[in-house]
């Protein structure tokens, strides 16, 4: 009996609750390391489904330096991979000032919290309309391409660099309308027409014999999209289905549709993340501004949310390495 009585007291003393605190941590605390974990097996499931599929179309699927290539106010400049690694620089430095907003939350000094996380906002918000910039360049397009019966996109090339319909189609003089209720029998949602027809492209390749076809496939021993020939070009061409801008979740003028959904997809889930992350940082703002963790004795809120922030950042830092530099 006594030594039954003697474990049911050691048993209390470890897991009675109350003031005990598992690794030190706040119920809080834990709830937000819960969370985390939770989402990181989240977008590790999406990166690996991503690198799976990747892998089965490996000899297909878009080079992340022919895709992403603007820079804002450079119209026109190849800039690959720039801005992307300056919004990812911005990201990982507003995680410095988050971790600066903290340490000050320890050493109870309202005003470098108050400054250290108007930073980290203003880092968040900028990352947040860098990402948006980046979705509608993608979206637009660069060059154009044609998509055949078959699904394959076509992109053209002269001098061994890629140009865009621009460079070289003829635009005819045929009044095109687009289906509206106005003018249909039968009104249905409808993208909106391409700048040139399928046959205006194929005409202007046809007169221009600078101009050449390259294909989605890879070439494994130059890791460069292969180009066809002025004859095997117009073969191609004889089954082409329509012209192609930009990229959606039905066609990508950079090559394989699935590139673009996984795109669309998780890198929209992480700007999610990363706007729920700017609301919370800007409550938390306006209560350090109010005295609010002053008033407590402390500024843990400000700790839990740099928590979230810098899984923010660290799941940022795989998803620019699966989808940009990989």
């Amino acid at each position: 009996m006594g030594a039954t009585i003697a474990a049911n007291t050691d048993k209390k003393a470890t897991w009675g609750g109350g003031g005990v605190k598992p690794f030190g941590a706040s119920y809080g605390k834990m709830m937000m390391w819960f969370f985390i974990v939770s989402d990181a097996l989240t977008f590790s499931g999406f990166l690996a489904a991503y690198g799976l599929t990747r892998f089965k179309f490996i000899d297909s699927w878009p080079i992340a330096d022919e895709v992403f290539t603007h820079f804002p106010f450079l119209h026109g400049v190849h800039a690959p991979m720039y801005y992307v690694a300056l919004m990812t620089f911005i990201l990982i430095f507003s995680s410095v000032t988050m971790v600066l907003a903290v340490d000050a939350g320890h050493q109870m000094n309202k005003k470098k919290v108050t400054f250290y996380m108007f930073l980290t906002i203003i880092g968040g918000l900028v990352f947040l309309g860098s990402q948006a910039w980046e979705w509608k360049n993608f979206i637009n397009g660069s060059y154009g391409a044609v998509q055949t019966k078959d699904g394959k996109i076509l992109q053209f090339v002269k001098d061994g660099h890629q140009i865009a319909l621009s460079d070289f189609v003829v635009g005819g003089h045929n009044e095109r309308v687009s289906h509206t209720r106005e003018n249909g029998l039968w009104f249905e949602g409808s993208e909106s027409l391409p700048t040139y027809t399928l046959s205006e492209v194929v005409n202007s390749y046809n007169h221009d014999a600078s101009v050449q076809i390259r294909i989605e496939r890879i070439d494994p021993a130059t890791k460069q999209k292969i180009v066809l020939s002025r004859e095997e070009g117009a073969r191609y061409l004889l089954n082409a289905k329509q012209v192609v801008e930009g990229a959606n979740l039905h066609v990508n003028e950079y090559g394989n549709p699935i590139f673009a959904d996984f795109f669309f997809f998780i890198t929209g889930f992480h700007g999610f993340h990363v706007f729920s992350g700017i609301i919370l940082n800007i409550i938390i703002f306006f209560n350090v501004i109010l005295g609010t963790y002053e008033r407590r004795g402390h500024y843990e809120m400000v700790e839990k949310v740099g928590l979230y922030w810098h899984f923010v950042d660290l799941v940022w830092v795989f998803v620019f390495t699966f989808f940009y530099l990989v």
